[in-house]
């Protein structure tokens, strides 16, 4: 039992190396965009994780260009366009959307030949964007210790075995192994130091933990799929390669985890976190590999998580101490007062009414 599961956690760590070789060439050059910032806003009851996104439509979303991560040159950016992400918060969830144009490419159970997408949140206080952490240590020497502070939070996913419009993510059977794969639909939970120091969460290079879950959950669709019944493995390719569209992919995960080991990102109402998104795509038809992804910036994005709806009824109404119910009440206040002045003022000057001794009562 024991040598089954060493060798299911290196045949898990195999397949997260294959999605984020990660080899550089030349040195880094980075001219980010410090101004561009992504609005997580509180909208309850909105949103519904299923890969349809008309409930996205009155949310407003932030364009970037998908430039190679490895060497962020406009002049090799991705010939699809740009990515639009939009995010919300319930005050218990945060969800994401990835909306990218690009031709309906599938091949059942090949990730490589499928289009792949990754959000990725910086933890620890020293985490940069660049080298995933930044971590100087070297795979044999990397560890809770040695990178402390250079912890990144990663959720990828990979949909080659993944059926539009299923929900895919943490689930009982992984989640109770305590570990944050997701043998399904392969839309897992990481967590790195640097691009050679990577794990599913609950794994890690000296030992594992229990304790660890997959918090995600998320679901892709693609406009050319026609659809909207729900989608069964026997129908895979679901549509013919090659038509033109667009791809959604939605997210979800709590604000906050159960994480103890430092390897979930933790939001907090009213603050900003440190967020960067990437795609894998298999341009003309051809497999990508791991290092060949496309990322929204060079940098880290800064992703405010609001209070409320930004310049909405709703954020007046709470911040406005005179609401419709106490100016009401102010009124009603005062036009009693007056109306019981009125009365008093005719019954004091009436002739018509004699004062009665209460000894002829």
């Amino acid at each position: 039992m024991f040598r089954a599961l060493v060798v299911l956690s290196l045949f898990i760590l195999a397949r997260v190396g294959q999605v984020f070789s990660h080899q550089e060439s030349g040195e880094w050059s980075c001219e980010s965009h410090a101004e561009i910032r992504v609005r997580a806003e509180f909208r309850p009851g909105v949103v519904t994780v299923d890969g349809h996104v008309d409930d996205w439509k009155d949310v407003d979303g932030t364009q970037f260009p998908l430039l190679p991560a490895l060497d962020p040159d406009a002049d090799k950016a991705y010939n699809g366009g740009k990515m639009t992400i939009k995010t919300l918060h319930d005050g218990k969830d945060i969800f994401y959307m990835l909306q990218v144009d690009g031709n309906y490419a599938y091949s059942d159970g090949d990730n490589k030949k499928c289009p792949s997408v990754a959000l990725m949140f910086a933890v620890g206080e020293n985490a940069t964007y660049h080298r995933m952490g930044g971590c100087e240590q070297e795979p044999d020497s990397c560890n809770s210790k040695t990178c402390h502070g250079h912890e990144v939070d990663i959720m990828h996913f990979s949909i080659g075995n993944a059926i539009p419009g299923r929900l895919y993510g943490g689930n009982p059977v992984d989640n109770g192994e305590g570990n944050g794969g997701d043998r399904f639909g392969h839309l897992v939970d990481l967590y790195a130091w640097n691009p050679h120091c990577r794990y599913l969460d609950g794994v890690g290079p000296t030992a594992n933990d229990s304790s660890a879950q997959n918090d995600w959950k998320g679901a892709w669709w693609h406009s050319s799929l026609t659809s909207h019944s729900g989608f069964v493995k026997e129908d895979s390719p679901y549509a013919s390669n090659t038509q033109p569209g667009t791809y959604y992919f939605e997210f979800s995960r709590p604000l906050s985890t159960m994480d103890r080991l430092q390897q979930d990102v933790q939001f907090t109402i009213g603050k900003a976190s440190k967020i960067s998104a990437a795609l894998w795509y298999p341009v003309d038809g051809k497999p990508w590999h791991g290092s060949a992804h496309y990322s929204t910036s060079c940098d880290w994005i800064p992703m405010d998580i609001m209070a409320s709806i930004s310049g909405s009824k709703s954020e007046a109404a709470v911040s406005n101490p005179w609401d419709a119910a106490t100016a009401f009440s102010l009124l009603f206040s005062v036009v009693a007062f007056c109306t019981s002045l009125f009365i008093g003022h005719r019954i004091s000057t009436s002739k018509e009414i004699r004062f009665t001794a209460m000894d002829n009562l």
